[in-house]
């Protein structure tokens, strides 16, 4: 069971990035899957989730408006576009499978996870 992050990079205020977490089709299978972040110093945040069918998203209400959550369920894909990015963005962004085909939020709720890509916003 694996699960790669990528897209993470430097970026100035206000720019976007778009992350991606490929799997292998074991791990999708039927799984919600969700981001979650960890800046220097904080435990790791809820950022957002999509439901198996891509039908339910939910976001942390920091990224709301900027952050939009995807997948591509043929590619084995889930990706996080970023917009509008802040200093405050600036974090190691992690994918996670849940237990079940539903988004969640809590991180018990997840099961696999990736080994993370790291997000650095300027000011």
């Amino acid at each position: 069971v694996q699960l790669q992050a990528s897209g993470g990079g430097l970026v100035q205020a206000g720019g976007s990035l778009r992350l991606s977490c490929a799997a292998s089709r074991r791990t999708f299978s039927n799984n919600g899957v969700g981001w979650f972040r960890q800046a220097p110093g904080k435990e790791r945040a809820f950022v957002s989730a999509i439901s198996w069918r891509g039908t339910t998203t939910y976001y942390a209400e920091s990224v709301k408006g900027r952050f939009t959550i995807s997948r591509d369920n043929a590619k084995n894909a889930v990706y996080l576009q970023m917009n509008n990015l802040k200093p405050d963005d600036t974090a190691v962004y992690y994918c996670a499978a849940a237990r079940g085909s539903t988004a969640v939020v809590a991180i018990s709720e997840y099961q696999y996870w990736g080994q993370g890509t790291q997000v650095t916003v300027s000011s």
